[in-house]
């Protein structure tokens, strides 16, 4: 039986496992030799999956020296989604009011108009 590849949604929520379990901060060849052994992820894809965490925010890194340098932590995860659900709740709430400004107006313009 041909073993199915891991999805890049799969990869990434990898990926943040070993920064959260391990709570460390990794050199990306780290996690090229990290990644395979414990999380399954093709050493070719750590690159990316890495990349792409990074241009979400998921993932923190710096340059010190010659080196870049990974990190991520639970509370920051945490943080983030506190933040975009207040977003969203926001964004909610006005949408509510605008929809009942709008039913409200068209009451009004139905009123002492027939059906034709």
């Amino acid at each position: 039986s041909k073993k199915k590849g891991l999805s890049f949604e799969e990869k990434r929520a990898r990926m943040m496992e070993i920064f959260f379990e391990t709570k460390d901060v990794f050199q990306l060849k780290d996690i090229e030799k990290i990644a395979p052994k414990e999380k399954g992820i093709t050493s070719m894809s750590v690159k990316e999956i890495l990349q792409s965490l990074v241009d979400d925010g998921m993932v923190d890194t710096d340059r010190i020296g010659t080196s870049n340098y990974f990190w991520a932590f639970p509370s920051k995860a945490l943080h983030s989604r506190k933040r975009k659900l207040e977003e969203l709740e926001t964004q909610f709430a006005e949408s509510s009011q605008k929809k009942e400004a709008l039913q409200k107006s068209l009451e009004k313009s139905k009123v002492g108009r027939e059906d034709t």
